[in-house]
């Protein structure tokens, strides 16, 4: 397992940068609604003495979010979960899971040369149970009566090499688990992710990358190839962007300012639950290794100026909602053959689901 110094709160400062230069910028988007400004993206004046980079722009892709703030929803369904302490498996009905949804990735330094972004994301998830005065297991009363909690801080790179090939990083420290915000739970407890890719963009309409990555998505540590495919048809109407296995999309462009999409997002990752330890028995040293695949059509529109909004609605699959014991924050690698025991093997039926954001994005 890769070590990485205690630098969440350091990450959380810069991502803390202020933004509001970047609410003052000229509104160029009042022009005439179908005119795409993207085909200015590469006009310059050549000058063959100085060094020319590959540009982080790809023609006819949706734009980047520099800040997202949305409210995510799934509908009913059941968590069965098996025997824990003195509980027996228990089957309960969850009527809705919903919560806040914040985000920003803010550029730091902006430069032909090099972009640096500093991030942060909030996602707050509550749990709401048909019978929830009625709970005996533990792990549905920590869900009923304290929800999951995502604070991430990440700092991403994009470094051009040459006019056609580049370097893309990014580093993240996330706490998750059943605490407040109010009350966070030890930075021991910080997950930790790490992706680095080298890629080409051969044209404006096509760009890839392959590399490596850390990342707890599949719910518990793991090491994966990562392989980017972003491409624009010549007529501007279809493209593809992906980054797998996070995220996949085929995308239909209405115009340059309305664009459908169909595909699918890998969402997980390790909560550490039992902060609060008023449950019989108690949680010592568990983490709820959660993870879903979310099949779902998205629709993104720009609304006025820089604001745009999204709207989602798709399919909730479960992968995993098991429970690891976790000695003292100190995690381990089980991968996809590792024969570690889980303390609890959960499983979860599966909802229909939709996400609405209003976002500021880059010009």
């Amino acid at each position: 397992m890769l070590y990485f110094p205690k630098s969440f709160g350091l990450l959380l400062i810069f991502s803390y940068l202020p933004f509001s230069a970047l609410m003052a910028q000229v509104d160029s988007t009042q022009a005439e609604e179908e005119e795409d400004f993207s085909m200015y993206d590469n006009l310059e004046f050549v000058d063959e003495s100085v060094k020319r980079f590959a540009s982080v722009k790809l023609s006819g892709k949706s734009p980047d979010k520099l800040v997202s703030v949305g409210y995510d929803f799934q509908g009913a369904y059941g968590i069965n979960a098996s025997d824990f302490g003195t509980n027996t498996a228990a089957n309960e009905q969850v009527s809705a899971t919903h919560g806040l949804r914040f985000a920003a990735n803010i550029p730091v330094i902006s430069k032909n040369s090099i972009i640096i972004q500093a991030g942060l994301t909030y996602w707050n998830t509550k749990y709401e149970f048909e019978n929830s005065d009625k709970l005996i297991h533990p792990l549905h009363k920590t869900l009923s009566e304290n929800g999951l909690t995502t604070t991430e801080a990440a700092i991403s790179v994009y470094k051009p090499l040459t006019e056609t090939s580049f370097l893309l990083a990014r580093v993240a420290a996330g706490l998750n688990g059943d605490y407040k915000l109010a009350d966070f739970q030890p930075m021991k407890y910080n997950r930790y992710s790490v992706a680095l890719l080298w890629g080409k963009k051969p044209l404006d309409n096509k760009q890839w990358a392959i590399g490596l990555s850390q990342t707890y998505r599949a719910g518990e540590l793991n090491y994966l190839p990562v392989l980017m495919y972003n491409w624009t048809s010549t007529n501007r109407k279809w493209g593809v962007e992906s980054l797998l296995p996070a995220r996949g999309d085929v995308r239909y462009n209405f115009s340059p300012r309305s664009m459908l999409f169909a595909g699918f997002d890998l969402e997980g990752t390790s909560f550490r639950i039992g902060n609060k330890n008023e449950l019989n028995p108690p949680f010592n040293d568990l983490e709820l290794r959660r993870s879903e695949l979310r099949f779902r059509l998205k629709y993104e529109r720009q609304l006025i100026g820089f604001i745009w909004i999204s709207a989602k609605v798709g399919y909730r699959y479960n992968y995993s909602f098991n429970v690891d014991r976790v000695e003292n924050g100190e995690d381990f690698f089980r991968g996809f053959f590792g024969d570690q025991k889980y303390v609890m093997e959960n499983s979860l039926t599966n909802p229909l689901f939709f996400n609405f954001s209003i976002n500021l994005v880059s010009p």
